[in-house]
């Protein structure tokens, strides 16, 4: 029966999101229980594809990626996949309408971590975020509107802001793994050599614009996804206080994280603004 497939499928795509990021699993089920599956399906997609450029060392990555991106065109054509990840994913593209360009990028950003190290001006670097982050923002939206195209438009700048922020938290927190242990320097001008309390003040200025901008399209978000993506924000907010308030050098030898217990408040706390409709 295809349905129960396809009802394995998703539940697949949402033990990755659990298993990889327990933060990321949190806030999406602080969506509707309408649009949890499609999101799950997504974060399924692009952890798969980020997980063969940077983690399967000792295995052809390029023949692994470019497997990937072929068996889920497949699957977009066919209308099935015996992979669960893709065959719920692709179902997820068909019924949001999520456009081939936003697909196309991501990838494109995945396969540029295996072959470029040094994004050495703003170009390269705001072109590698769009493809690795703003895009993923983007086919969230593409579900949180329900495929609207209005409505998209309407919210697309600030989805795209919201995507680069989170990204480049991350690369502020993962500065020392990126440079170590991956080899790759996503700041142009900054390496774990020349970071210093001035070029880490910088980054932060930077992504506290993003978070600004962003902000203002998630108080406009359909009631089904406010929540979920208010959580998520007030967390990498959270996230982005404390790497301000470590010393530049600590941010390069230990990883920055938030605990579970603070997690916990910090779902408390947005759940009282998102009730009070303060967000």
């Amino acid at each position: 029966m295809k349905q129960l497939f396809d009802d394995v499928s998703f539940k697949c795509s949402k033990l990755v999101t659990k298993n990889y990021s327990t933060s990321f699993s949190l806030a999406v089920y602080m969506l509707s229980p309408s649009i949890r599956d499609a999101i799950y399906s997504i974060y399924g997609f692009v952890r798969f594809a980020d997980e063969i450029v940077d983690s399967f060392h000792g295995f052809d990555k390029e023949n692994l990626i470019n497997d990937f991106e072929k068996e889920y065109y497949k699957a977009y054509q066919a209308g099935i996949s015996l992979n669960p990840i893709l065959n719920s994913f692709q179902h997820t593209v068909k019924e949001y309408n999520i456009t081939d360009d936003l697909i196309q990028a991501f990838l494109k950003s995945m396969k540029l971590d295996l072959i470029k190290s040094d994004y050495e001006t703003q170009g390269e670097y705001e072109d590698y975020i769009y493809g690795s982050a703003d895009v993923v923002g983007l086919m969230c939206l593409k579900v949180f509107v329900k495929g609207n195209a209005k409505r998209y438009e309407q919210l697309k700048a600030e989805a795209m802001r919201l995507g680069s922020a989170f990204q480049k938290v991350n690369f502020l927190r993962d500065l020392k793994d990126d440079n170590l242990v991956l080899n790759r320097n996503y700041f142009p001008g900054v390496d774990l050599k020349s970071f210093d309390e001035k070029a880490k003040t910088a980054i932060i200025k930077e992504i506290e614009e993003d978070f600004k901008i962003a902000y203002q399209g998630i108080v406009k978000l359909p009631i089904e996804a406010k929540f979920g993506v208010y959580t998520a924000f007030v967390y990498y907010k959270k996230l982005l206080k404390k790497l301000e308030n470590t010393p530049y050098y600590e941010i390069g030898n230990a990883r920055i994280r938030v605990s579970n217990y603070t997690k916990a408040g910090l779902l408390a706390q947005s759940f009282v603004t998102y009730k009070l409709k303060l967000v």
